[in-house]
């Protein structure tokens, strides 16, 4: 009978296992040097434009409207919306009357 001590290293490996473990520390030691860099995923540029005309019938139905209902109406993104708002707070289409910290009411000028 063979003792199982409670003390001491651990288990013994299956062959499989063990060979993944080689095969792991050979990538590490053999892989990239420090000064070298992974290839960087290529990000793409993902643009959502605002249907402008159905965007503006809700600003002039609205008395007033924040950016996340304007993005529910025009089913955008929320970035879109604020994008397009900003782009129409400077010609002057509308006004921030009110809110904070990026949750402002704005009313058709």
């Amino acid at each position: 009978m063979e003792k199982e001590l409670c003390m001491g290293g651990g288990k013994k490996q299956s062959p499989a296992q063990a060979e993944k473990t080689q095969t792991a520390e050979a990538d590490k030691k053999g892989g990239q040097k420090k000064g070298d860099k992974k290839e960087q995923k290529q990000r793409t540029n993902i643009s959502v434009i605002v249907d402008e005309g159905q965007a503006l019938n809700f600003i002039k139905g609205a008395k007033v409207f924040t950016v996340q209902e304007l993005s529910r109406q025009a089913n955008v993104k929320i970035s879109a919306a604020n994008a397009f708002l900003q782009n129409q707070l400077e010609k002057g289409s509308v006004k921030r009357i009110g809110g904070y910290s990026g949750h402002h009411i704005y009313v058709p000028a």
